[in-house]
């Protein structure tokens, strides 16, 4: 087992990393102390894989549980669920120590979150995520919220969770496509904020690609790290030092809009979209942007390297290959989008861009002929 602290003065928790964690959801639930009920949200596949278990070891503790099941995908982050399960919380008799526990990937822990974060003007609730992209990163950091059909992730509220309960045992269970999404937020770590990690994925390609479980309980803590850090000092993201998490997140965010929410996972968006990023800031160091300097073609190999050493989509063309011919994604079209992102400030392009392996910056101001030569 791992524990990784998330130190956020009153409202700190803890990061529990280990094969069979699942069985202590209800000792962690617990031990979260004037528990009046627990109400576990999760999805409908995940329910069936994990949801009977879960809820043993709840009810086995002594503690009154309900369960909610939603449709698994991302049209599940939506308002009108949203509204079923606050309807639902109300007719349970959901009070101020009622605990809403989220099991699933990234779309029940944002969805139960932002639900958690709005009824009865806050309630807790703890995150047990089931996939990759959930335990590196959706479930740590309080960011909770729904989609709405132009934009991604813009309602929402910033709510910490009371604890993260991670089983890296799910991981086996994983669909290849799934499993892949998860590597898009890890890579973005390593290529983004962390060299060493990097150099890590660099190493142990082939036992990623087998799902080695040690291996994969390393990258989860690392990742977690990284994170926790990054989180205890900008909550809320108003430094900017958090917002450096979004790499590849503005060109994927936009794919992810033109397609539809669920066309493609979000890691794949996340990737193709850190490759884009990647291209850009080489661009702008070409044009004399010295920040960027260091982004060349060798720079850029590499991470392409892996990527395609790992079996991860790297451009539009991939993801053609992999779900369709995207009229949709026009270049026109894909910055029209970006200029609409939450992250936009003032009509403007903003991207987080790398400077160098394990660092990066936010470059405000893009012009959005820049982005479009990319794209193109």
């Amino acid at each position: 087992m791992q524990v990784i602290p998330v130190n956020l003065q009153e409202r700190s928790y803890e990061i529990e990393i280990s094969p069979g964690a699942l069985d202590r959801a209800g000792v962690a639930l617990a031990s979260l102390g004037d528990v009046s009920r627990v109400v576990l949200v999760s999805d409908d596949v995940v329910d069936n894989l994990y949801g009977v278990r879960v809820a043993e070891s709840i009810v086995d503790r002594g503690l009154d549980l309900d369960v909610i099941v939603v449709e698994h995908g991302e049209e599940s982050k939506s308002i009108e669920v949203a509204y079923s399960l606050w309807e639902q919380l109300l007719e349970l008799g959901a009070d101020r120590k009622s605990v809403i526990a989220a099991l699933g990937g990234g779309v029940v822990g944002d969805l139960a979150g932002f639900v958690a974060a709005t009824y009865a003007r806050g309630l807790r609730y703890f995150q047990i995520p089931t996939t990759l992209l959930a335990q590196v990163d959706s479930s740590v950091g309080g960011k909770t919220a729904i989609d709405l059909p132009k934009c991604k992730n813009i309602v929402g509220a910033f709510h910490q969770p009371s604890g993260v309960l991670a089983d890296t045992t799910t991981l086996q269970d994983l669909s290849a496509k799934d499993y892949v999404s998860g590597l898009g937020e890890v890579v973005k770590y390593g290529v983004s904020l962390d060299s060493e990690l990097f150099d890590m994925l660099e190493r142990n390609v082939d036992a990623i690609t087998s799902r080695d479980a040690q291996t994969l309980e390393k990258i989860v803590a690392k990742c977690c790290s990284i994170k926790s850090e990054i989180v205890a000092a900008d909550e809320r993201e108003t430094s900017g030092r958090r917002a450096l998490l979004n790499y590849g997140h503005t060109f994927g965010h936009s794919l992810e809009a033109a397609l539809g929410y669920g066309a493609i996972p979000h890691g794949h968006g996340v990737l193709v979209g850190s490759i884009l990023a990647a291209r850009l800031a080489q661009r702008l160091g070409a044009s004399g942007d010295a920040r960027f300097s260091a982004i060349d073609d060798a720079w850029l190999d590499r991470q392409l390297a892996l990527y395609r050493n790992l079996g991860l989509p790297t451009s539009l063309h991939d993801l053609g290959r992999d779900y369709g011919d995207a009229p949709e994604t026009t270049p026109q079209r894909l910055v029209e989008l970006m200029a609409s992102d939450k992250k936009t400030e003032f009509g403007k392009l903003n991207f987080i861009l790398p400077v160098a392996l394990g660092e990066c910056v936010y470059a405000k101001d893009v012009a959005a002929d820049d982005a479009l030569a990319v794209l193109r």
